[in-house]
């Protein structure tokens, strides 16, 4: 009974607590303050985002075989959503490549309503996790983790670009299966065109890129590129027709048998999505003075434009990290900017949706192509290969794992391996040495005595289950000695495999006629041998105690005792450190 009331009055504190966190995740006043102080500069801000944003938003929606009006409608509502619910005054969301690796499978195996489901199963899976509190957790992944996950997604975008970059179809479940079969297409049946509007459309982004690097270009070169196209009347696979306004919000794709089957893939949505918008607003905030993101914010945010964006028929979204450093760049200080972006891009499907329709889906992948090259930081990825072993194997493996079989595998294996050669590492770090006795002001015989039969050993770092082995056969390889002192002073860590361990020397030691003293426990690694009940001979029988220096002179009473042929006396009381 005393349990179910501690229980019941945990939930009623946490219940209580509820309306203080959900006030914290909503918009504030800071957030108005931060728009009145620059509002023409966030307007001009959000309008050249917007240049970025339009071919982008179109090259996305078509990668994740939702269509170009899918990518506008998901930068429309999403860019709003997450600008004024998310926790950074400089982010902008909207589709992203990584995004469309994820999406494209689904899409492909379920359907339309597949992606829907998955964009509002991630959106309520990104709201439990901004209740949660795990937005802070984003900051320990490993940087090669990131490193290689990120190149690992550009190389699988640009696979997915090239049927459309070759003008053929393909056909796979991967990327580069895709890509395979749609390079055989068209050695069988090869057209010139399509190759060379994408590769002319990506070679024009990034030389306008290195010569202008403040001036965005990419939509003037698809434009120009698209005029071309028709005044020579190219045959070129195009957009085609798209919406002429913004479709009524349904959930008419909602599907309850459909759950079960998504779940992994809306878990992957999630996590990407978490993973992109946090590392966004980690660069913005970086690259600005002042700024500071709320990290479960950004997750609430972010939630609430993906449980928002399937109604209107959109992809997932997630802040992205390219229209945001332009957003930074151009002087955007709030949200305003962002706001005025998705602004824009409605006004463009609402004039200009004819005009869009006509765009070559090979001056998009063109597109997708610059964005992927730009995404790699050559010198960055050569610095981390060569910084240790460890960095380049974590690295390595999740650039591979990420192309050839899917993000989250990547991610969770790349984890998985920097944790365990950080562990590895860690228990290598600890030592266990002879440490020299101090005899104080005994004779020379006295400490020769001293010296052959009794020794000390210093554990220094840490005793936990990555190490707890090496720790056994080292002390256990201790040559015949009448007392071993074991200092324990110096341990930093102590989990129950390195109690249990300890415990497990201790008996060795002394099923071999070794008395076992211990010296300097602290206070809250002695209350784990004490639960575990560790050592309880050696605290029965007096043989631990405070520091070294009383250790040692118990430790000459029994080597004393023994040499005379009397019982050796009982340990000085324990007192605590």
């Amino acid at each position: 009974m005393p349990a179910a009331v501690d229980d019941l009055m945990v939930f009623m504190s946490r219940l209580n607590a509820l309306p203080h966190r959900i006030s914290a995740l909503l918009p504030n006043a800071a957030d108005w303050v931060a728009i009145r102080a620059h509002p023409r500069r966030d307007l001009v801000a959000g309008l050249t985002v917007a240049v970025v944003a339009l071919p982008l938003a179109l090259a996305f929606g078509v990668a994740s075989g939702m269509g170009a009006a899918a990518g506008l409608i998901t930068a429309i509502v999403a860019g709003i959503l997450a600008a004024v619910f998310g926790g950074s005054n400089l982010q902008v969301s909207g589709p992203t490549g990584a995004m469309t690796v994820v999406l494209l499978p689904v899409f492909q195996q379920f359907g339309v309503n597949g992606v829907l489901m998955v964009g509002l199963l991630a959106g309520a899976v990104l709201l439990a996790a901004s209740f949660s509190g795990l937005g802070r957790s984003a900051r320990y992944l490993p940087a090669p983790v990131i490193e290689g996950f990120t190149a690992g997604i550009a190389v699988v975008i640009v696979l997915q670009q090239v049927p459309a970059m070759l003008g053929t179809n393909g056909d796979g479940n991967k990327a580069w299966q895709t890509a395979f079969d749609a390079v055989q297409n068209f050695v069988a049946n090869p057209g010139i065109w399509s190759p060379l509007i994408a590769l002319g459309v990506a070679g024009l982004i990034l030389i306008a890129a290195r010569w202008r690097p403040g001036i965005p270009m990419s939509l003037a070169v698809v434009a120009a590129v698209t005029v071309a196209v028709h005044l020579t009347d190219l045959d070129v696979a195009q957009i085609g027709t798209l919406p002429g306004g913004m479709p009524a919000p349904s959930l008419g794709f909602f599907d309850p048998d459909l759950i079960v089957a998504l779940v992994p893939s809306a878990l992957a949505v999630a996590a990407l999505g978490a993973l992109e918008s946090l590392l966004s607003a980690t660069v913005a905030d970086g690259m600005t003075v002042g700024q500071q993101h709320d990290p479960d914010r950004e997750l609430f945010g972010q939630a609430i434009a993906n449980l928002a964006v399937p109604l209107f028929g959109g992809v997932p979204a997630t802040a992205a990290i390219a229209r945001t450093a332009v957003n930074v760049r151009a002087g955007a200080g709030s949200r305003l900017a962002a706001v005025t972006h998705s602004v824009a891009l409605a006004l463009i499907v609402l004039v200009a949706a004819p005009l869009v329709g006509g765009i070559p889906l090979a001056a998009l992948a063109g597109v997708l192509i610059a964005t992927c090259v730009q995404m790699v930081e050559v010198s960055s990825l050569r610095a981390m290969m060569r910084a240790t072993k460890s960095d380049g194997v974590v690295l390595m493996v999740t650039f591979l794992v990420t192309v050839v079989v899917d993000l989250i595998t990547a991610e969770a294996l790349g984890v998985a391996i920097a944790v365990v050669l950080a562990l590895r590492s860690v228990s290598r770090s600890g030592l266990i040495e002879q440490v020299p006795l101090d005899t104080g002001d005994h004779d020379s015989e006295e400490h020769d005595l001293l010296a052959e039969h009794i020794v000390a050993y210093r554990i220094d770092g840490p005793l936990f289950f990555a190490a707890a082995h090496r720790f056994l056969l080292e002390l256990t390889e201790i040559a015949t000695v009448k007392v071993v002192i074991i200092r324990l002073s110096r341990i930093s860590t102590l989990d129950v495999t390195g109690a249990q361990v300890l415990g497990d020397a201790i008996t060795r030691l002394e099923r071999r006629g070794i008395v076992v003293l211990l010296s300097g426990i602290r206070p809250h690694h002695d209350a784990i041998l004490l639960t575990l009940g560790i050592a309880d001979e050696l605290r029965t029988a007096n043989r631990i105690f405070p520091n070294t220096p009383a250790a040692i002179v118990q430790a000459r009473k029994i080597v004393g005792d023994r040499a005379t042929g009397q019982t050796p006396t009982q340990g000085l009381p324990s007192v605590d450190e």
